[in-house]
């Protein structure tokens, strides 16, 4: 017969996620864990939420080589002046799949203060996204905005020396190149460069000859950074050396849609009926084969990333259902191989049909962090 004075059990401590294991070995299992499951995992409990979110989480998947590209999306929703940040997660309580389903979902991600972003330039560094320049009141800006993907939070970054409308930006071993969209074309400052760990921006010399009176488009092959506009020329900051490219003249002819990007130093560029690869050794565009499952792809919205060395696919499409009022945006992801004949060919590993927009949106874009 039992005490009505035995003692109660007082409940567990709150100290950790679970209390029956030490917080360093929970700190090294999340680690552990793709953060495609950190959103199931935050609500199991308030600690769980905590630990997910965690700077020192962060640093540990770091030191434990647990890294991973994320994939995070931009869009506008006017008249809404800020713009909304979606990023890739696990889908919860997935029970079916198709053959190429994914399971995964584009959620809205809660970023107070997200700032305006237009005709800015984005890029990724390590687990940071940069909106570099863009207009203030139709004029052009020197601003600098960084977004920590790991708390989700704004921050002000250094301002460039010059203000620039709609630049070119390409990341070279951690530093950002920014070139062009200047007001005078002679400025010394045509081109300067920002270095993430000083947090300081330099002017880079650049020959009047060597540069564009526009750019579209550019890219980076090989630690070369190629600057496409009224003509091709390129920049390679190791040796600090700028050069005309004559025999890549024709690399421009792929690009003139904005749907590229370089996956591997190979540049992939997206064109009405499909997605073709620059075969640098023939100087000529190849198409992608092997793309099964993918003939849906057909939009003028198409964008490509390079998601930690496969290509992340995103397009939209009207949905008649809806009296085409609204869009239906569609995520792939595919990985590459080389044939016999060293053409690439790709393999679509899943997709999925992921949000549903107003027709009124503005895709602004689409990035992988690293984290």
């Amino acid at each position: 017969m039992s005490s009505s004075k035995e003692k109660k059990k007082s409940p567990p401590s709150e100290s950790a996620p679970d209390p029956s294991l030490p917080y360093d070995l929970l700190l090294t299992c999340f680690a552990r864990v793709s953060r495609l499951y950190y959103p199931s995992l935050s609500v199991v409990s308030k600690n769980c939420r905590s630990l997910v979110a965690s700077q020192e989480l962060y640093n540990t998947r770091s030191f434990l080589n647990r890294t991973e590209s994320c994939l995070y999306v931009c869009l506008d929703f006017p008249p809404d002046p800020n713009p909304r940040w979606f990023t890739l997660y696990r889908r919860p309580n997935q029970t079916q799949k198709t053959d190429y389903s994914s399971g995964y979902v584009l959620v809205p991600i809660p970023i107070q203060n997200s700032p305006p972003v237009d005709y800015k330039v984005l890029v990724t560094v390590g687990s940071n996204i940069y909106a570099i320049g863009g207009s203030v009141e139709n004029s052009p800006s020197s601003s600098v905005s960084m977004l920590d993907c790991r708390s989700h939070t704004w921050h002000e970054a250094p301002s460039m020396l010059m203000e620039r409308y709609n630049p070119a930006a390409n990341v070279v071993d951690g530093k950002i190149y920014v070139s062009g969209s200047l007001e005078d074309s002679n400025s010394s400052n045509w081109m300067e460069v920002f270095d993430v760990k000083t947090q300081s921006w330099e002017p880079v010399l650049s020959p009047l000859d060597k540069r564009c009176s526009s750019i579209y488009t550019s890219a980076v092959i090989e630690g070369e950074i190629y600057l496409i506009g009224d003509k091709v020329v390129a920049y390679k900051p190791e040796g600090d050396k700028w050069g005309d490219v004559g025999e890549h003249q024709n690399m421009d002819s792929g690009l003139f849609y904005p749907c590229y990007c370089v996956i591997g130093n190979i540049l992939y560029c997206y064109r009405p009926g499909g997605i073709k690869w620059y075969n640098s050794e023939k100087r000529l565009w190849r198409r992608l084969k092997g793309l099964k499952g993918l003939s849906t792809v057909d939009s003028c919205c198409v964008k490509l990333v390079d998601y930690g060395g496969k290509m992340a696919i995103l397009w939209d499409k009207y949905l008649p259902s809806a009296g085409y009022k609204s869009h239906t945006i569609s995520c792939a992801v595919v990985s590459f191989g080389r044939c016999r004949n060293q053409d690439i060919r790709g393999k679509v590993e899943w997709f999925d049909d992921m949000l549903t927009v107003p027709s009124s949106y503005n895709f602004v874009g689409v990035l992988a962090a690293t984290l």
